[in-house]
């Protein structure tokens, strides 16, 4: 029931990382104008996929598309 959803919501994330490169939470947030329940889950689901990459740096975590 929630995948579809899902998928379609990582889909905006990594379209928006795709064109912006590295992004950290809040900056990805308002790129794809996802609450932050949606954003968690579609970045949950790529990070599973292994499709993105997460580093820590400093305070927050940078996410960007793997090569």
């Amino acid at each position: 029931m929630w995948t579809p959803i899902i998928g379609e919501n990582a889909g905006k994330v990594w379209q928006a990382l795709h064109s912006a490169g590295k992004l950290n939470f809040a900056q990805l947030r308002k790129a794809t104008e996802l609450d932050d329940r949606e954003l968690n889950r579609a970045i949950g689901w790529l990070a599973r996929e292994h499709k993105i990459k997460v580093v820590k740096d400093g305070r927050e975590y940078l996410i960007s598309v793997k090569p």
